[in-house]
């Protein structure tokens, strides 16, 4: 987080639980999740999507569970990948005693859907019993008949009436390890919805715009609309829900956390948008380096401006960049100062080499960091 005052944002106070290894509330980081696409009963492509959403940055992976099937191949899943499962479950109670056996970290559930207080209790039963949690997961396009009599249509008083509904069914079994979220597709709805929600409870929340839409319309969507919520201090997970690939929507999640200072993870290019007085491509320099540094997971910041008007004000801010010269050759800039001079025809390659080069650096700096503590306390 900067020092800088108008950078600061203060997070709702919120209870901690957790997500297998993943905490969730309270002082953690803000966690990113996105679901698979894939038929959860084909174990095998769907341990291969979850392992590449995991090389994007993912903390959190949730998989549908509509069939015994589904169920029975969620434990392969689980034991094959390196992020927490969480089992979405819609209606039939069984499925989720059959996730929580099989290893889900968390359940994805409606409790006034699963049935009669009985099945609530059994489903908390397993849930305790297995170590999983819980999400409360209210959705503006499928609330409950009575609470649309109630309002006439979804409101944010209704999806938070929903939300607290379903929380009471599991607090009354004394089983308060749950997450709540009340997602609409329509950005207005769902921030009003979370911001009410905020206000009149502790429980960690679950950010998302739902059904936001393809790649380019729902990254908008999503950065409105969690942007608004983040900025506020609400919201403890995330989700980018695209028509795309899971990948993508970790790629997109971490990116808002980036923009707001909430979480750092690799390279993060600063890049102006070209024009006539560019030194070179700066449009197809940014997205061959975007691709190229893809496998860097330290924080690093990286200017690419096309000419001297910014460039070298930018540069002050970032570890290593790159402003755009005369005669095909363009000045690189280390800690903001000015280093040394690049040929265009090298230039990508040598920034890739630099951005690796200060990565292992970073890295090396960070051990060291931790040994020296970890030897302080073992004197102590």
């Amino acid at each position: 987080m900067s020092y800088r005052p108008y950078q600061q944002i203060t997070r709702r106070k919120s209870r901690q639980i957790m997500v297998g290894k993943v905490p969730v509330g309270g002082d953690a980081p803000i966690s990113v999740q996105t679901m698979t696409n894939t038929p959860t009963e084909d174990a095998a492509a769907t341990i291969a999507q979850i392992r590449r959403a995991e090389v994007a940055g993912v903390d959190i992976v949730r998989v549908s569970c509509p069939t015994p099937e589904s169920t029975a191949a969620l434990a392969e899943i689980v034991r094959e990948v390196n992020v927490p499962v969480v089992a979405d479950i819609h209606f039939h109670y069984r499925r989720a005693i059959e996730a929580a056996r099989a290893g889900a970290a968390c359940l994805r559930i409606n409790p006034g859907n699963i049935g009669s207080a009985d099945r609530v209790k059994e489903v908390v039963k397993a849930a305790r019993d297995h170590g999983c949690s819980i999400r409360i997961g209210v959705n503006a396009g499928s609330l409950e008949k009575h609470l649309l009599e109630k309002y006439g249509e979804p409101n944010p008083d209704a999806l938070v009436e929903s939300a607290l509904w379903h929380a009471a069914h599991l607090q009354d079994n004394d089983f308060h390890e749950f997450k709540i979220s009340v997602k609409a597709s329509d950005v207005f709805l769902a921030v009003a919805a979370y911001s009410q929600l905020a206000e009149v409870c502790d429980h960690p929340l679950h950010v998302g715009i739902t059904e936001a839409g393809g790649r380019r319309t729902g990254t908008v969507k999503s950065a409105i609309g969690l942007g608004n919520l983040l900025w506020a201090g609400i919201g403890d997970t995330l989700r980018v829900s695209l028509s795309a690939e899971p990948e993508e929507e970790v790629h997109v999640g971490w990116e808002i956390l980036k923009s707001l200072g909430l979480r750092h993870r690799g390279v993060k290019i600063i890049s102006c948008p070209s024009c006539a007085r560019q030194g070179f491509d700066v449009i197809r320099t940014v997205a061959t380096l975007e691709e190229r540094l893809a496998h860097i997971e330290t924080p690093i910041t990286l200017s690419i401006i096309g000419c001297v008007v910014n460039g070298p004000g930018e540069a002050l801010m970032t570890d290593i960049g790159l402003t755009g010269g005369g005669a095909g050759r363009h000045m690189v800039y280390a800690a903001g100062k000015t280093d040394h001079t690049v040929d265009e025809a090298a230039m990508v390659e040598h920034l890739v080499e630099l951005v690796e080069r200060k990565a292992e650096q970073i890295q090396a700096e960070e051990a060291a960091r931790k040994a020296a503590e970890a030897t302080a306390q073992a004197a102590e």
